[in-house]
C-alpha cells in the first residue's frame, strides 16, 4: 500500500475502479481514456485547468452521463447503465459547483431532503403518519439533528437558506449530501467563492467527514493549498485526459502538471 500525501493514511483497496472512460458530446471530446481508482477511506482530489473534464468525470461517476467507452467498477462489481437516483441508493452522494438548494426551505428541511433515498415506508403510511411511518420520520429527524450538530449550524437550522451567507449555504448543501449516509461523497469545488475563514471551516469539516464518518471523498478543487492539506492522492486532468496521478508532493513536482496547470497562478 502507498502512503498518503499527508503521511497520515494508508491507501486501502479500491472502492471504485474507473477504467478507460471516454465521453463525447457530438464532436466534442470531454473525456478520453481516463483510468484511476478511488481507495476506500481516502480523500481523492481531481485538479486541472478549466475545461479539463473534471466535472464531466464526476457526472460519469454518479450516473448523470453515460460514457461511450470504458467501465466503472464499484464495490468489486462492474456497473452497467444506471439512473442517478439508483446511484444515490448505492451510497454515492454529491454537492454541486453551483449551489442547488431549495431557497425558501429551512436549513433543516433542506438537509432532511437528503434522506429521501432511505425512506422505507410507503406513500399511504406516510400520508396517514402512524406506526412505522411515524417512528421512521422520527429516526430521520434525529439523524438530521446529528448532522446539524456535526456541521455546527444549530443557530440557522430554522432559517430559510436563501437568507444565509454563501459559506453557510455550502455547509447546508454538504449536510444534505451527508444525510444520504454516503459511502462515496463527491464534492464539486466545495471551497469556490469562499473567503479564507470559510475555507478553513470547510476544510475542517471535510477532514472530519473522512475521519469520523469513514466516508470516502472525491473533490474537485482549484486551490492547491487546500489540495495539499486535504488530499491523500491527486488526479490531474487536461483536455479530457489524465496527465498525472499520485500523492500531492509528487504532483507538485511533476513537470507535465507544472506546464499544464501549476505554471499559472492559483
Amino acid at each position: 500500500m502507498n502512503s498518503s500525501g499527508s503521511g497520515q493514511k494508508a491507501i486501502e483497496a479500491p472502492l471504485m475502479d474507473i477504467r478507460n472512460i471516454s465521453l463525447r458530446f457530438g464532436g466534442v471530446v470531454a473525456l478520453e481514456g481516463v483510468s484511476f481508482d478511488i481507495a476506500e477511506g481516502e480523500i481523492r482530489a481531481i485538479i486541472g485547468p478549466n475545461g479539463a473534464g473534471k466535472s464531466s468525470m464526476l457526472n460519469v461517476i454518479n450516473g448523470f452521463y453515460t460514457p461511450q467507452l470504458g467501465e466503472i467498477w464499484y464495490e468489486g462489481r462492474r456497473r452497467g447503465s444506471i439512473k442517478p437516483h439508483n446511484i444515490a441508493r448505492q451510497g454515492i452522494a454529491r454537492t454541486f459547483q453551483n449551489i442547488a438548494l431549495f431557497e425558501g426551505m429551512s436549513a433543516l428541511d433542506n438537509i432532511l431532503c437528503g434522506r429521501v433515498t432511505l425512506v422505507r415506508s410507503g406513500f399511504w403510511k406516510q400520508l396517514l403518519w402512524w406506526g412505522p411511518a411515524e417512528r421512521e420520520e422520527t429516526e430521520h429527524r434525529e439523524r438530521v439533528e446529528q448532522i446539524i450538530d456535526f456541521l455546527e449550524i444549530q443557530a440557522i437550522r430554522k432559517t430559510p437558506v436563501g437568507q444565509l451567507p454563501y459559506g453557510l449555504q455550502k455547509r447546508v448543501e454538504l449536510g444534505r449530501a451527508l444525510a444520504a449516509e454516503p459511502k462515496l461523497l463527491l464534492l464539486d469545488e466545495p471551497m469556490a467563492g469562499m473567503n479564507n475563514e470559510e475555507k478553513e471551516d470547510m476544510c475542517r469539516f471535510v477532514l472530519d467527514v473522512g475521519d469520523e464518518l469513514g466516508t470516502t471523498i472525491v473533490l474537485i478543487e482549484h486551490d492547491m493549498g487546500v489540495v495539499m492539506d486535504l488530499a491523500d492522492r491527486v488526479v490531474v486532468m487536461d483536455h479530457g485526459e489524465l496527465i498525472a496521478d499520485g500523492v500531492p508532493q509528487e504532483i507538485m513536482n511533476n513537470q507535465d502538471v507544472i506546464d499544464a496547470y501549476l505554471g499559472v497562478a492559483h
